[in-house]
């Protein structure tokens, strides 16, 4: 750095290296922080090309992309904002995040890398690129629902990310801790962010609102950038990571309400050291570490695609989000990018990880952000796929669930249900954090609790360390039981919302739907509850014990939700009849108003999804296909439950049964299914003028040639 012309010329050598690999990936339409990485990769070490720039220069310079990167997505992040998606996506973000943390712990453990190493190997793994995503989406126009969902789990995972960088980083400079160095940490931390942020709140917005009424850009970006190397300068003199600083900085910067204003004057320059950044991470790659490790990527990149679809969808599905949207959500958020890189390399500048830890998170991310657009692609016919997969009784539960857990957000919150959920609501947390601390304290404190019973007992040390775990589950074990039975009174509270309470010595017309929704809830609080406390203490537990334990509730659960999705199936089928019965009076009427709901089968026999009338016109693209061809229950997430065609009644239609024009169809499912539903049984050119979703052209495509190769 202290000779200006070799400055320059490596400044020269990576921006014009990574022009040319911005212009070719564009023209691939690849990612372009993939060009990126294979532009580092040609002006780096490791690779004979006569195009070497200093490492150390661009190193120094990809700091400063770092702290502009955070900045950035800081400004994207409120705190109005996290309120806002913390609804939707928060639950979702953290289970993934914590099941991800977890899976990548288990396989570090399991290719004999050291404790330390796996956690880097865990949270490496954790954070998906919302950059990659952005630019894939964008790419590929996809909007709606899903996009909802995806942006705000990657809010959360942001957040999640600078919560893992700084833990990661105390702990690799101060090494093992203790119980009471633990909270001493976890003190000083939670005093510093109270501070920055309090403070910054106080002084931030009112100072960056002053500026901008100035009408000065100029002097609006260098305050901007002022703020956020201030802030990060700080972080660093207390010993945290910078990109917590300078994070923390965009987000009070955009609390003055003038973020978009900044983010397009910021934008230019974070784009330049972002790509230094991005540039630096491919000069690291040394292809001899990656094909010595190649078993290690093989092993992190199945996790990252298993991993990441699998719990996504899952926990999305138990959020409310719909069977399709989640696979969507699973499949787009499948990859790791920036914040993976920057963990590699706190872990490897701290000396707590090898050095083979970078490269190889560097290939798992390459190889990913190559398999994201493809992934995106296939969301959606592996969204009508998936569904022929699943059992008839789990098929119907699917269906009703989403359109449950929406009439339960859309129900009013009255006063006599708001505090018996937030009561129940904090006796879970409390016994999640106790259970925390339990095992948590037994386990770093083991060796003084067995020093204490032997001097006090005389008691030989392998007793003593079996009378401590006895005792620690003597305590643990009533946890765990308060919080599945938590689960299931949560269940009931949030069923009691949209199924009549059942009144003493008459039948239940409700039972079979009510069941199955608390079962429901109480795997979803469990997964909600469990995963998280699983990567918290998995480092401190013997391996795979938590895992097993986990394991083993989590089967007993899925028996009970079989066997309620079963009953669920029969309460459906019995209701099949009654609403073709309904169709019959539907049809009856003047051309039937279509969108008006059933209400009277509704109320006979609940927790069939307020069934909606869609009548088939005669130029859609369904009549004359089975609805097995047109996977219904697939392609929109509803489900036909009965058919009405002249003076024929078909409940619970099978799946050869063919659409014909003027079909009266009883459909079932949440909002954003039903008007998916709609728009394939709407006549085609008016769909297609609506500029109907994506979703239904792919199935429309495939419906296509599937007739003719039939007529062939």
């Amino acid at each position: 750095m202290s000779d200006p012309h070799a400055f320059l010329q490596n400044l020269a050598i990576v921006l014009c290296v990574a022009a040319v690999a911005t212009i070719v990936f564009q023209r691939l339409h690849q990612p372009v922080v993939f060009g990126y990485l294979i532009a580092g990769l040609i002006i780096g070490p490791n690779l004979p090309i006569p195009l070497v720039a200093d490492l150390q220069t661009v190193r120094t310079l990809s700091e400063l992309g770092v702290i502009l990167l955070m900045f950035s997505l800081g400004l994207g992040f409120s705190f109005r904002k996290l309120m806002q998606v913390s609804q939707s996506a928060g639950a979702v973000a953290v289970v993934e995040s914590s099941a991800m943390v977890s899976l990548g712990y288990i396989a570090g453990q399991l290719m004999g890398w050291t404790q330390i190493e796996s956690v880097y190997t865990g949270a490496i793994i954790a954070i998906s690129s919302t950059t990659i995503i952005v630019k894939a989406l964008e790419e590929r126009r996809v909007g709606g629902r899903v996009t909802e969902l995806i942006f705000g789990v990657l809010i959360i995972e942001d957040l999640i990310a600078i919560f893992l960088l700084t833990i990661l980083t105390t702990i690799s400079a101060s090494g093992p801790l203790s119980a009471m160095e633990l909270a001493q940490t976890a003190l000083r931390l939670g005093a510093f962010l109270v501070g920055l942020i309090g403070v910054g709140l106080l002084l931030v917005p009112r100072l960056m609102r002053m500026v901008y009424r100035l009408e000065q850009k100029e002097t609006l970006l260098i305050t901007s950038i002022g703020i956020c190397f201030a802030a990060a300068l700080l972080a660093l003199y207390f010993g945290y990571s910078v990109a917590l600083g300078a994070f923390i900085a965009g987000s009070l910067v955009g609390e003055s309400g003038h973020e978009r204003d900044i983010t397009v004057l910021v934008e230019p320059v974070r784009d330049v050291f972002a790509a230094i950044f991005f540039v630096s991470v491919g000069m690291m790659i040394d292809p001899r570490l990656v094909a010595e490790h190649w078993e290690a990527v093989l092993v992190l990149t199945v996790a990252v695609l298993f991993g990441k679809i699998t719990f996504v969808t899952i926990s999305a599905f138990l959020a409310g989000h719909g069977r399709r949207n989640s696979i969507r959500a699973g499949m787009t958020l499948a990859q790791i990018g920036e914040f993976s890189f920057i963990i590699a390399t706190v872990g490897v500048a701290a000396g707590a990880t090898r050095s083979f830890l970078y490269p190889v998170a560097i290939a798992v991310s390459a190889i990913t952000t190559l398999t994201t657009p493809l992934l995106i692609g296939l969301s959606i016919r592996a969204s009508a796929s998936i569904d022929r997969w699943l059992p008839a009784p789990l098929q119907t539960f699917a269906a009703l669930y989403g359109s449950w857990i929406e009439r339960v957000k859309s129900a009013p919150d009255t006063s006599a249900t708001r505090p018996a959920t937030t009561r129940v609501i904090r006796f879970i947390i409390l016994d999640a954090v106790l259970l925390v601390a339990i095992l948590i304290g037994v386990a770093v404190e083991m060796e003084p609790l067995k020093r204490m019973l032997n001097s006090t007992t005389g008691m030989e040390p392998d007793l003593a360390q079996t009378i401590v775990l006895l005792g620690a589950a003597a305590v643990a074990t009533p946890l765990l039981y308060g919080m599945l039975r938590s689960g299931r009174t949560l269940g009931a509270i949030l069923a009691g919302r949209i199924f009549a309470t059942p009144q003493a010595g008459k039948v239940d017309p409700a039972d079979a739907p009510r069941r199955a929704m608390m079962i429901a809830v109480q795997v979803a609080v469990i997964v909600t509850v469990g995963i998280p406390v699983l990567a918290i203490t998995q480092p401190f537990l013997p391996p795979l014990r938590g895992l097993a334990i986990f394991a083993l509730m989590m089967i007993l659960l899925v028996i009970a939700v079989w066997r309620d999705a079963a009953n669920l199936q029969g309460h459906a089928r019995a209701g099949a009849q009654i609403i073709a019965s309904a169709l019959a009076q539907q049809m009856a009427s003047t051309d039937g108003d279509e969108r008006n709901p059933l209400h009277d089968v509704n109320h006979i026999l609940p927790g069939l999804g307020e069934p909606v009338a869609v009548r088939v016109s005669y130029d859609s693209i369904a009549v004359g296909r089975s609805l097995a061809e047109l996977n219904v229950r697939g392609a929109t997430g509803a489900t036909v439950l009965a058919i009405r065609r002249g003076d024929e009644q078909i409940p619970t239609p099978l799946g050869k049964e063919v659409v014909r024009a003027g079909d009266l169809l009883a459909v079932s499912g949440s909002q954003d299914a039903l008007d998916v539903a709609r728009e394939l049984f709407a006549p085609h050119r008016t769909a297609r003028d609506a500029r109907m979703t994506a979703e239904i052209e792919i199935d429309i495509e495939a419906l296509n040639r599937a007739m003719l190769a039939r007529r062939r």
